[in-house]
């Protein structure tokens, strides 16, 4: 079944969710993805370690092949070709060879962290820890004095055999995969000089995961420098120029890992690969007809072999799992193009429903401003609207409280000819002692006076500060007469005056 037969719709909810974070975490194919953890009854856990740590074989599977194979009594397996095979003259043999599981190794430290006790209980257990140093030196220069004391002990012990600790005689300081990596690059250099083979700088695990993810063959090499052939190999074969041509050529895709079996971790893998002649190389490639997590070992060779019949062995074995790895990597790069594709379309989608949000926002503000602004339009008309009402309300209240003009015979009267600002001018006279604003309301309430009938009684406005908007002024010289606090008419004009009506402009009423 392939990614396009297989339809993620069919599975449960439950199945579908362990099917995304399975395959989130592995980048695995969705129909083997399902496959694998149907084996895994469904468990995302055991599937992810089963990708990593490789698919151990089915014990099922395992039983029905060995009682398949089993040898049949003569009789038995006569008649059960005839019946396999009917009567036709030449039986079908079918032969499988299965390759050996190559295992992930995650190096185990060889040394314990020593329990570093508390400074108090250090210096509590001191004078037993002099005493042991005391004893033990003691019994050490006995030894030393008296060495034949020693055998008779062990002669008398009845042969039992002493458990002896293991102890690492190699001299070399275990260090972590990637360090480890670094040394053993280091020595080799220094042992056979400059090269151009590129080792993998880091762990066998970790070469083995790049290798399994991105369908690449891992070409492990492993030195013993206790043997005799390992410097013949190393300069006639492995740093020869075919063979190292060959490896770094990147269209065969190999990853280059060797290690000093010496260390703890390449010790672990030729223990893994059933290495047992050095020096030793393997190719490991991800093995998809066994299944789709499995990492086997495709070819050993543990011969002192000349680069004539090395390279040939390495492309042997890569040249019989290429075409399946290559197919495999065709089909991973058209999931992560669609998966590409689709994160594409989804931002797409976003940057254009992000795009409509904004432009919806900025619709939704412009209506709210207009909307705001029709508001205030109103608000302004309507307080026009109202000032007029009242200023025109107060014109007709002030006018009902304006002095009658006296007559010209009297005393204590001023001329005054007034501009209006239509043009028209106007001479009349008003008694010395009113207030200027007396002559201001006079010019505001002219057009009020000035109507034909008695004036209606007509009440002042309330909350309504009246404010004039114009200003008398005397031509020559030109002198600006106020109405707050100017005093009587008398005193600003005289006896007589000719005086223009200005407008004032808004900033100039405020």
């Amino acid at each position: 079944m392939t990614d396009q037969d297989m339809d993620p719709s069919q599975l449960s909810s439950s199945q579908q969710e362990a099917l995304g974070t399975y395959t989130a975490v592995t980048n695995q194919g969705p129909s083997a993805a399902v496959a694998l953890l149907e084996r895994s009854q469904w468990n995302v856990q055991i599937a992810i370690a089963k990708f990593f740590d490789g698919e151990a074989p089915d014990p099922v599977e395992e039983a029905r092949a060995s009682f398949a194979s089993a040898p049949l009594p003569p009789s038995q397996s006569s008649r059960q070709e005839v019946l396999m095979n009917g009567f036709s003259r030449s039986p079908r043999i079918q032969t499988r060879s299965r390759l050996d599981p190559a295992p992930r190794i995650v190096p185990q430290p060889n040394n314990r962290n020593v329990y570093q006790p508390p400074f108090l209980f250090s210096l509590l257990f001191s004078p037993f820890k002099l005493l042991y140093r005391l004893l033990s030196g003691s019994v050490g220069l006995f030894t030393y004095l008296f060495p034949i004391l020693p055998q008779l002990l062990s002669g008398r012990a009845g042969g039992r055999a002493q458990p002896q600790r293991s102890k690492d005689t190699s001299g070399r300081r275990p260090l972590n995969s990637r360090d480890t990596a670094s040394r053993f690059t280091r020595e080799f250099e220094e042992e056979y000089g400059h090269h151009d083979l590129k080792f993998f700088e880091n762990g066998y695990a970790q070469a083995y995961d790049v290798a399994k993810t991105d369908l690449k063959f891992l070409l492990v090499v492993l030195l013993s420098p206790e043997h005799d052939d390992t410097a013949t190999f190393v300069r006639s074969t492995l740093l020869s120029p075919e063979v190292v041509t060959y490896i770094n050529d990147p269209q065969n895709k190999i990853i280059l890992w060797a290690g000093n079996v010496q260390d703890s971790e390449a010790y672990q893998v030729s223990t893994a690969l059933n290495c047992s002649k050095f020096p030793f190389a393997a190719v490991v490639a991800h093995t998809l007809q066994d299944s789709s997590t499995s990492m086997s070992t495709i070819a050993r060779i543990s011969d002192l072999l000349p680069p004539s019949a090395f390279v040939p062995r390495l492309r042997s074995a890569i040249s019989q799992h290429s075409a399946a790895l290559d197919q495999a990597r065709a089909s991973r790069n058209e999931q992560q193009a669609t998966r590409n594709l689709r994160e594409e379309q989804n931002s797409a989608y976003e940057r254009s429903l992000a795009q409509d949000r904004e432009r919806a926002r900025q619709r939704r503000e412009a209506e709210e401003a207009r909307t705001r602004a029709e508001r205030e339009q109103e608000v302004k008309a309507e307080s026009a609207e109202r000032d007029a009402q009242n200023r025109e309300q107060w014109r007709k209240w002030r006018a009902q409280s304006i002095t009658p003009e006296p007559p010209s015979t009297g005393e204590g009267i001023t001329r005054v000819s007034i501009r209006m600002t239509s043009g028209e001018r106007i001479v009349r006279k008003f008694r010395a002692e009113a207030d200027m604003e007396e002559l201001y309301a006079f010019v505001e309430c002219f057009d009020v006076l000035s109507e034909a009938g008695p004036p209606s009684k007509v009440s002042r406005p309330p909350n309504y500060d009246h404010v004039y908007r114009f200003r008398l002024v005397s031509p020559l010289p030109r002198v600006v007469y106020g109405y707050e606090g100017a005093g009587t008419i008398s005193s600003s004009v005289g006896r007589s005056g000719n005086l223009l009506v200005e407008p004032l402009d808004d900033d100039e009423d405020e």
